[in-house]
């Protein structure tokens, strides 16, 4: 895409105008991904921009309240066709008239569709489906940085937004219009076109993937042969930004496009929303959480029996190093928790309690805060209870430990509460793990002691050798230094067998 600037331009150039020091964005030392560089973001673009030769003259047409009832469909459809004409939005100064008529226009076709009843005719359908993809369908401009988050960082704004907006307005009216065929639509709104519009959903305008969102909505609501194609597409879009691409601005849009599709899901559930479940979905939290609760528990309500392939997974891309994103698991873990069957924890409550343990232990305070909130959970804490027996000795030597060291004194109140909770669960369990651990931290201690001992009294004899040594002739002394490696050696061999 290209920008074009105003002809003769007498705007002096940015440096004039700040002076004769060039203008230079702060770095951010602790910048997303520890980047450190200096970024310069442009607030808005357009990917509509058409070269033209001469400025555009549009047809100025009546309104359509002002004609009768029976010229009123061939003068929709020559509006239609005017808003087939796009202009370049980055050039403020260009075409305002005919801009101004065209968003005039739009609002005009957006009233209508709204209002009036038998507009809609076979003849209908072609014209709209063409000023749609006229405005709509484009190369979407390249991102500033191929970092773009987009709940982290300014978006690029759509700068033809005025007319798109009014576009997408008209669309989804169209589409919810009681007139509305799906007969007769599905020669127009085809693959072809909802492949173009799941591409747009990488626009980083928020306003049209928001939009987008709702339009894709209604498509798969409406054109029942299209819905196995829609959540095929959207399936390689995750798995293309999971193991390629790593940045797709629409994930979250999709995501809870899908959360409504999964509810209406039939039971049993098919294979193939099994695998999509297992395979896809679960393969997001490599690099997002955010979402993806809503749609993995839609699943679960439905399926109960994917409740351990799902666990396993959420465990095995468990963070490691990013303490916030160990906070979103966490909150995930706890809405599958919530609709979790018995049957299933029991399956499962090993794997998940040594997890639970270690973040418990974290030095992290909100990490330890969020897993110690579970026992909170009226529901988590019946299955807890339930299953006390293996649960307690999994968390008790964490538990017990870190409420004697950790640093902030509320993760230490958490955990005498959860204690407390353990012990009035099982009082006897509880006090044959604490009498165990007493004991295993006596040996330890014991080893310990051992060890400092053994290193005190090699040192001890390190240093009698060493001035032995310096008072004796060199011969005595090389005989004597072979006689003090053995006994070093001799002691390194004690050491091992006590260790």
């Amino acid at each position: 895409y290209c920008v074009k600037s105003p002809p003769n331009s007498a705007t002096p150039p940015l440096p004039a105008l700040l002076g004769s020091t060039p203008s230079v964005d702060k770095v951010d030392g602790f910048s997303r991904k520890s980047v450190r560089k200096a970024r310069q973001r442009r607030a808005q673009s357009s990917s509509q921009f058409r070269s033209q030769d001469k400025p555009i003259e549009l047809v100025q047409l009546p309104l359509l309240k002002d004609v009768s009832a029976q010229e009123q469909p061939e003068l929709f459809l020559k509006k239609l066709q005017q808003c087939c004409f796009l202009f370049d939005f980055m050039d403020t100064l260009s075409d305002l008239k005919m801009k101004e008529y065209k968003r005039s226009t739009l609002n005009e076709l957006v009233d209508y569709v709204t209002l009036s009843r038998g507009y809609l005719t076979e003849q209908t359908y072609p014209e709209v489906v063409k000023m749609v993809s006229c405005n709509i369908f484009r190369t979407l401009p390249p991102s500033d940085s191929n970092e773009f988050d987009p709940e982290e960082d300014e978006p690029t704004l759509e700068a033809s937004w005025p007319h798109l907006q009014l576009v997408y307005e008209f669309f989804i009216r169209f589409l919810e219009s009681q007139e509305f065929q799906p007969s007769v639509a599905k020669k127009y709104i085809d693959q072809k076109f909802v492949l173009q519009l799941l591409e747009l959903f990488d626009s980083e305008d928020p306003r049209e993937r928001d939009c987008l969102k709702t339009v894709l909505h209604r498509i798969y609501g409406k054109f029942l042969g299209l819905r196995a194609f829609i959540r095929k597409q959207i399936n390689n879009i995750f798995l293309c930004f999971v193991y390629e691409t790593e940045h797709f601005n629409g994930v979250a849009e999709l995501l809870e496009i899908l959360g409504s599709i999964i509810n209406g899901f039939a039971l049993p559930l098919k294979a193939e929303h099994k695998q999509f479940l297992v395979k896809v979905l679960c393969l997001l939290h490599l690099h997002m959480s955010v979402l993806l609760a809503y749609c993995i528990v839609q699943f679960l309500e439905k399926d109960p029996t994917l409740t351990e392939p799902v666990i396993r997974g959420l465990l095995k891309f468990w963070p490691k190093t990013c303490s916030q994103k160990e906070v979103m698991f966490l909150g995930e873990l706890e809405e599958i928790l919530d609709v979790i069957e018995p049957t299933q924890f029991v399956k499962i409550q090993e794997l998940l309690f040594k997890q639970i343990a270690r973040c418990v232990s974290s030095p992290h305070f909100q990490v330890a805060e969020r897993a110690l909130y579970y026992w909170n959970n009226e529901y988590i804490m019946s299955l807890i209870e339930e299953n006390s027996s293996v649960i307690l000795p999994i968390m008790f030597a964490s538990l017990y430990r870190i409420s004697k060291e950790h640093w902030n004194p509320a993760i230490s109140a958490l955990i005498y509460n959860v204690l407390k909770a353990f012990m009035e669960m099982n009082s006897a369990l509880f006090d044959e793990l604490a009498a165990s651990y007493k004991s295993d931290r006596q040996r330890e201690r014991k080893k310990d002691k051992e060890r400092e001992d053994l290193w005190r009294k090699l040192e001890d004899l390190e240093l009698r050798r060493g001035s032995t040594s310096s008072s004796v002739s060199p011969t005595l002394a090389r005989t004597r230094g072979i006689s003090v490696a053995h006994s070093v050696q001799s002691s390194s061999s004690v050491f091992k067998t006590v260790k």
